[in-house]
């Protein structure tokens, strides 16, 4: 997956951050001001910033200056207008403002390394692997069909893989937040996605909570 740097002062924000980003396989370093990340850019290569804009000394606006050709997510607590597009302006990928969902940082950190084609665009577990672009799944280099909802489900499993979702989350990423129907929905697909790939002791069954596909990193 994609390395990447966490640029947060606020520490209890910097480590949730990293934890969920390594459970779904990134490699991540943390640190906690502008200089600090001006200086580990200097020395290493990432292929994404995620960077928070109020940091003591240098704010992040000062820093994405001298790392502009670095994909960057500003992460921060202000929410005006003005500075959501002077970070664009600036030419950032994304802007999340606080208090944010994790699966929606994730969500758009898997949306931004895609296009700026620093992930990959297959998902290899096993036997089983996953075409992303071409949206085709193989077992041993023979397709599977799957239904367009199946492999978007799929592809939200993989994309949040060691993360407890819920069947009404899931609902929301797969059939859209409009849908009006029985959750039961998810279990009839999660079943039929177990069978058709061999992953019954993949996809756990998370108790009054909903699935986790569990890949050891």
């Amino acid at each position: 997956m994609a390395v990447i740097l966490i640029v947060e002062d606020e520490i209890a924000i910097n480590e949730l951050i990293k934890k969920n980003l390594q459970l779904v396989g990134h490699q991540c370093t943390s640190v906690f001001n502008g200089e600090t990340a001006l200086s580990e850019l200097k020395s290493h290569i990432y292929d994404l910033i995620i960077l928070d804009i109020m940091l003591p000394e240098q704010d992040g606006f000062e820093v994405f200056e001298k790392v502009q050709t670095t994909p960057t997510i500003f992460l921060t607590a202000r929410n005006s207008l003005s500075d959501r597009v002077k970070g664009l302006s600036m030419g950032a990928d994304d802007y999340l403002t606080k208090p944010f969902e994790m699966l929606e940082l994730l969500a758009r950190v898997e949306a931004v390394l895609r296009r700026t084609q620093k992930n990959n665009q297959c998902f290899e577990l096993g036997d089983v692997r996953i075409d992303f672009d071409s949206h085709q799944v193989f077992i041993m280099e023979q397709l599977i069909e799957c239904t367009p909802k199946e492999f978007k489900l799929l592809e939200v499993l993989v994309n949040n893989r060691n993360i407890a979702l819920s069947r009404e989350r899931l609902l929301e990423l797969v059939w859209g937040y409009d849908y009006i129907g029985d959750s039961r929905t998810i279990d009839v697909h999660i079943q039929k996605l177990r069978k058709k790939l061999g992953w019954e002791k993949l996809i756990k069954t998370v108790y009054k909570i909903g699935y986790r596909l569990e890949v050891n990193q």
